[in-house]
Parts: C-alpha cells; structure tokens; sequence
C-alpha cells in the first residue's frame, strides 16, 4: 500500500483507512505527510460509484469515521502537547514539520486562538503541528476543544461533501480521479504557499 496515495489507503482499508489517516495527521507527529485533503475529497467522489464498482463507500460512514478522526487527532495532539512539551516538538529534524510549527506560531501570534485553531485545519503539515503546540502554549482547553471541533467539522464534512457533489452531478467522474486529485492537492497548498510568501515579505521588510 502506497501510504501517499488516497486511492491505496481507501481501496486496502475503506472507511476504516478515513478514520486513521485523519486522525494520525491531526494527532501524530508522524502523519504529517499523509493525504489528509484528498483523502477526504475522493473518499467524497467513491461515495456516488456503484456497488460493483472497485471501491464503493457509504456516505454516513465516511462522514462518521472523517469527523471522528479530525476531532479525536486534534484532541490527542493537544494533550500529548500538553504533556510532552516543547521536547515533543524539538525531536524532530524534518524541515517540513519545522517549517510548520513556526507557521503555526505566526498563525496563533497574527490572528489568536480561535481563528488559528480553526483556519490551521486547511493547511497542510500546519493542521498537525498546530495541536500539539495548542497544548504547548497552554491554550486553556475548553477553548481549543471548542474551536477544534468548529474546525475539525467544517473541514472533515466540508471537504467530503464537495467531492460527493462533484461525483454526484457529474457521470463517470472517477475515470478522471488522477488528475481531479491532483488539483485537490495543489488548492489545499494554497494557503501554504500564501503564508510562506508573506513570512519571505516580512523578513524582507525587516532586512531593509
């Protein structure tokens, strides 16, 4: 099985592959690199197949194990962050889960808690940094609980829905997964890609 792959992970395990991804890339360390967004997005799409086809999925399921992988990964990684402290965070030497956790901090320093907890759920690597730096930081838990879960909902049934939708009004979508896939993962590193280029202007502008 591909662990890269959205396709690998629904086709080997199912609704049951949903559930783990989620909740170990909001709530490990080690998940960061897993397709949270397309996962979601063709889990959507092999909702509206038919039943002979190679990976079918039932919709209620698929929203149940999504919601219930965002909220209790979000919930894990903010306790272990909580218990473990910044330690949890410096054993790590990937580039990538650095990067995010100093992305994670500006979201918390620019927009508070509510909006970081809640706007970190779109970005990748940052969703999974972000919690257990949330317990870092000593967010009182009532309020993370509380915007983790806002998040946690918009995003797990938003995102699964939207490829439900697209399977659902257009015939045969899944002959054109690859590349539908693709744009889902370019879009989500959207706001990656935005908050890295405004990081490089500020430090510019403080250079000058």
């Amino acid at each position: 099985m591909n662990p890269l792959s959205a396709t690998s992970w629904l086709s080997s395990l199912g609704t049951a592959g949903v559930f783990l991804v989620l909740f170990a890339e909001t709530g490990l360390l080690i998940g960061f690199f897993l397709p949270g967004d397309s996962l979601l997005f063709t889990a959507g799409l092999f909702c509206t197949t038919s039943a002979t086809a190679a990976v079918h999925l039932s919709l209620p399921l698929v929203l149940v194990a999504a919601v219930a992988g965002a909220l209790l990964g979000a919930q894990t990684g903010f306790v272990l962050g909580r218990r473990g402290g910044r330690a949890l965070l410096a054993r790590t030497g990937n580039k990538h889960l650095h990067g995010g956790i100093a992305r994670a901090e500006e979201l918390f320093t620019r927009y508070g808690h509510a909006k970081a907890i809640v706007l970190a759920r779109f970005i990748p690597v940052v969703r999974t940094v972000l919690n257990p730096l949330a317990g870092i930081l000593e967010v009182p838990a009532r309020t993370f609980t509380l915007w983790q879960v806002l998040g946690g909902l918009l995003w797990s049934i938003g995102v699964t829905v939207a490829g439900y939708l697209l399977g659902a009004s257009v015939p045969g979508i899944d002959q054109y997964l690859l590349p539908i896939v693709a744009l889902v993962v370019i879009v989500s590193l959207i706001p990656l890609a935005l908050e890295l280029l405004r990081s490089r202007k500020q430090r510019r502008g403080a250079g000058s």
